[in-house]
């Protein structure tokens, strides 16, 4: 595991040892717990924009909808 060192405002800090002691976590773990939720959280908000913008984009849409009807005609000839 990598070392890092920062420094953090003193209300942010304050905050993060009041919580740390009340949750009886050490800050550093804390801080990965946080980290790792925030950057999920920015993955699936960009993932979230990537299909926003796929579903404005013309050409997306028509790839989409042509292999929706291969699709649906591979299940109906099942039958």
């Amino acid at each position: 595991m990598a070392t890092f060192t920062s420094s953090l405002p003193d209300n942010l800090l304050d905050r993060l040892s009041n919580l740390a002691k009340e949750l009886k976590l050490p800050k550093n773990k804390l801080m990965q717990q946080a980290l790792e939720l925030y950057l999920e959280q920015l993955e699936k908000a960009s993932y979230i924009q990537s299909y926003k913008m796929a579903s404005e984009d013309k050409d997306i849409l028509a790839v989409a909808e042509e292999g929706l009807q291969d699709y649906f005609n591979q299940v109906n000839n099942l039958n």
